[in-house]
């Protein structure tokens, strides 16, 4: 055994111990296989960071309905075994490691490193079924993962896996942001007073202030995940499967269970990328045309606003307009067609339009001709020159759906469609297999305007495992929050395609010095930092693409003062940061007013934000001209 891998094995009272540990030395996965008092086979793991416990010694185990049959005779040769992890014996171990760097365009951070070491450990049947399973554990400088593979069965035609019982006991006081959806509300619970199964990501305040995000990756043919209490063992989190049953043909591989671990709650996003590693690379061979950016939806369909949206797109920075559901018909209608354009538009003309202007046209096509149509639509939208489309009102839960659901995908793909997911899908890292799928919703976001101190949350909960097509909002009179914790949220609600003005259209879109930010903002980064987590009062983010920083900050309800340091900046370099805040002095219906300073990698930007309010920033390299033009930003000011 290699011993640079950092893993071994001791036998301890007949139970068999194998020690993982990340590159960096600081997670540790602990493996035991022993027996219980039944003599019944029991294989548990733990994970600690620095000596500190994050999972205490968890059971895992899966229940598992055989259907095996004799090949000659087409008859059952074997009975059901519920009880499938009983009578597993230990066979084998191997181990491996990585450490490779790939690059995600389409990413919070666009050099994404790889690296973990890893075990799998081999099991067979100790009866006359044949049956056999391997299960592998990863540790990552980022966290941990666990998968369960079942091999090729020489006779079996499927399985059936009724449960996945796999357990995280967590230290006593351990708390949770809990929500029972995606598109939920989060509330900070002890884990003793949930009220129902918890979404995933699910982020854990741990004692001694440690913090963990239990998720799952590579969710692509398997029912939807969550977390439910054990009924007998406290503080301990057990497998919530949406579907009681799960039929598979070996061989077959479940998807990732994963514990992110971090020092501090912002860490959480920033090692995030482990859900993306999880995954496999790329499927799609030629990429060029999968094109990030932001998007405005054309509220009213008309020819007249279908061409001032792609106007309006092309003036602003934006990349793609958005027909939004009805635009083809009653959207839950099962016999509608949607490739017939109902609304007074010349749908040919105007995606013509926009490729003169470099504007991608986008189509909402609701789950019914989804699944009337099929790969029928992305075939007819490839000959228009469509860009992508946005899947509304999917049902994703079950095994069967999660198949549908990534199929079509994968047939959008082939017809050069990009995607985007609505409603309660939530991501597990298949972007990086299929990076077509840009975004996806499955979160609480602008169009239902929830409050300021939700929008706190978001960054440190929903947003660990993937983009969330949020739906800024900027003039809608609805809105709770200001303009400035608006513009701000691009910055902290990622996604490659980011949707704007979602209920405003060009007519009343004011032209303002502000909208300036909106204009600059990328979709898609370089680097990512998180510069202030204190999750229900404030949150702020900075994040880099080329050599141009953007800031985002935001307050809860109440109002918060903030320092950020800039020390994400190059050093030795002057920056132009254009800074967009909230005063009611500035003569326009934003309120929101911008101005221009040079600064350096040393300062301490301290920043008040009004109840409800935001800052956001724009950070570009000086030039001399500009050095001559614009004041120095005094390092006590309060912005």
């Amino acid at each position: 055994m290699d011993a640079t891998m950092m893993i071994s094995t001791l036998l301890i009272a007949a139970a068999q111990i194998f020690t993982i540990s990340s590159p960096d030395g600081k997670n540790v996965m602990n493996v035991s296989v022993g027996t219980d008092a039944n003599d019944h086979t029991q294989i548990t793991y733990s994970l600690s960071r620095e000596g500190r416990d994050v999972i205490l010694p968890s059971q895992l185990d899966l229940t598992i309905d055989n259907h095996i049959w004799e090949m000659a005779t087409g008859k059952r040769s074997v009975p059901h075994h519920d009880k499938w992890f009983d009578n597993l014996v230990f066979s084998g171990s191997s181990t491996t490691s990585r450490d490779a760097v790939w690059h995600n365009a389409y990413g919070e951070r666009s050099s994404v490193r790889d690296a973990f070491n890893s075990l799998t450990l081999n099991f067979i049947k100790e009866d006359s079924s044949k049956c056999a399973l391997d299960i592998e554990f990863r540790v990552y400088d980022e966290g941990a993962a666990f998968r369960y593979s079942i091999p090729q069965h020489p006779d079996a035609l499927y399985y059936r896996i009724k449960a996945d019982n796999s357990e995280f006991a967590l230290p006593q006081g351990t708390m949770a942001w809990h929500t029972a959806w995606a598109q939920g509300f989060y509330s900070k619970l002890p884990l003793e007073e949930w009220k129902d199964d918890a979404e995933r990501p699910l982020v854990l305040e741990l004692p001694g202030g440690l913090y963990a995000a239990v998720g799952e990756a590579a969710v692509v043919d398997f029912p939807r995940g969550k977390l439910k209490l054990s009924a007998d063992k406290a503080s301990t989190l057990v497998e919530s499967l949406n579907d009681n049953a799960t039929d598979i043909v070996t061989p077959y591989t479940l998807p990732w269970r994963y514990i992110i671990t971090a020092d501090r709650l912002g860490g959480l996003l920033e090692n995030n990328d482990l859900v993306l590693n999880l995954n496999e690379a790329s499927a799609i061979a030629d990429e060029s045309w999968i094109k990030p950016g932001k998007i405005i939806r054309e509220t009213r369909m008309t020819m007249e606003n279908s061409m001032a949206c792609i106007d309006f797109a092309a003036r602003h920075g934006m990349q793609h307009i958005l027909y939004d559901w009805k635009w083809y018909g009653k959207a839950d209608d099962f016999d509608v067609d949607a490739t017939k354009v109902v609304v007074p538009v010349d749908m040919q003309k105007v995606i013509d339009y926009g490729k003169q202007k470099g504007i991608g046209v986008w189509v909402y096509v609701n789950q019914h001709a989804l699944m009337m149509q099929g790969e029928k639509l992305f075939e007819t939208y490839e000959k228009w020159g469509m860009a992508g489309v946005k899947f509304g009102f999917v049902h994703f839960t079950s095994q069967h759906w999660a198949d549908w659901m990534h199929r079509l995908v994968r047939q959008a793909a082939d017809h050069h469609i990009m995607v985007n997911i609505h409603d309660e899908y939530r991501p597990t890292g298949y972007s990086r297999t299929y990076p077509n799928l840009l975004t996806q919703e499955g979160i609480c976001g602008n169009e239902e305007f929830p409050s300021a101190t939700h929008n706190t949350i978001l960054p440190f909960t929903r947003m660990l495992c993937g983009a969330g097509d949020y739906t800024v909002c900027y003039y809608d009179p609805r809105n709770k929050n200001t303009h400035a914790h608006q513009l701000a949220l691009p910055v902290m609600y990622f996604s490659p395609l980011q949707t704007l003005f979602w209920y405003d259209h060009p007519g009343r879109i004011k032209e303002t010095e502000d909208l300036e930010f909106f204009d600059r903002v990328p979709t898609v980064w370089d680097e990512t930092r998180v510069v202030n987590d204190d999750i229900t009062r404030s949150a702020a983010i900075a994040r880099r693409n080329g050599s141009e920083w953007y800031l985002g900050a935001i307050a809860c309800d109440e109002g918060a003062e903030i320092s950020v340091k800039t020390d994400f900046l190059q050093k030795d370099t002057r920056y132009v940061m254009t800074i967009f805040t909230d005063d009611q002095s500035v003569p326009t219906d934003a309120k929101v007013a911008v101005r221009r300073y040079i600064v350096d990698s040393s300062y301490t930007l301290n920043i008040g934000m009004q109840p409800k309010g935001g800052c956001a920033a724009i950070f570009t390299p000086a030039s001399k001209a500009e050095l001559k033009k614009y004041a120095t930003l005094k390092k006590k000011n309060t912005l």
